[in-house]
């Protein structure tokens, strides 16, 4: 199982580390927070799944154990798990 743990920094996808870079390119699976800049997603190969765990007002949002539940078992099935944290 490998889940990496990538800060997408305060909003500026320039700032995204060249390690988050490359770990988003070969992810089969993005779980990514609304804080996240839309174009860090384009990062990731087209096949790979991209779940939105973020909070926005009026909607309802996964709780942290719900999140780590989802990164547990998505990393189970064998791909590259990436967490892109926001903010």
């Amino acid at each position: 199982m490998t889940v990496y743990l990538v800060g997408a920094g305060p909003g500026d996808p320039g700032l995204l580390t060249r390690r988050g870079a490359e770990v988003l390119g070969s992810a089969s699976v993005v779980v990514y927070d609304r804080l996240a800049a839309p174009v860090l997603l384009d990062l990731a190969p087209g096949n790979a799944e991209r779940i939105d765990v973020g909070k926005a007002p009026g909607r309802s949002a996964m709780t942290q154990a719900e999140i780590c539940a989802l990164l547990v078992e998505r990393g189970l099935d064998g791909g590259e798990v990436v967490r892109l944290k926001g903010g």
